[in-house]
């Protein structure tokens, strides 16, 4: 009788193995996925980033056609943008404070 238990244990531990080495090639199939597509995503970022220094190159070329002085124009934009995140803070807290009294 000891080698009938012997021979399910080694079965089952067969079958664990089995089953291990189907998920392994599984997460294998799915890291593989990953990869191409980062690399797919890595890809547009960059091409987005050449468009968006192209769109920039243009718009300043244009600004300073006109006249305009675009380091001004987006230190302004910046101290907007920093007051509207200020002023959307504040009043969150505000309201987090009418609601704790």
């Amino acid at each position: 009788m000891g080698f009938g238990d012997t021979a399910k244990k080694l079965q089952k531990v067969t079958g664990m193995a089995e089953d291990l080495y189907e998920k392994m090639n599984d997460l294998r199939g799915q890291i593989q996925s990953l990869r191409e597509e980062l690399e797919t995503t890595s890809e547009q970022v960059n091409e987005m980033e050449r468009d968006l220094a192209e769109q920039r190159a243009l718009l300043e070329a244009l600004a300073e056609e006109q006249g305009l002085d675009v380091d001004a124009i987006v230190a302004d934009t910046h101290i907007e943008d920093t007051a509207a995140v200020a002023d959307a803070e504040g009043g969150a807290e505000s309201d987090d404070e009418t609601v704790e009294q």
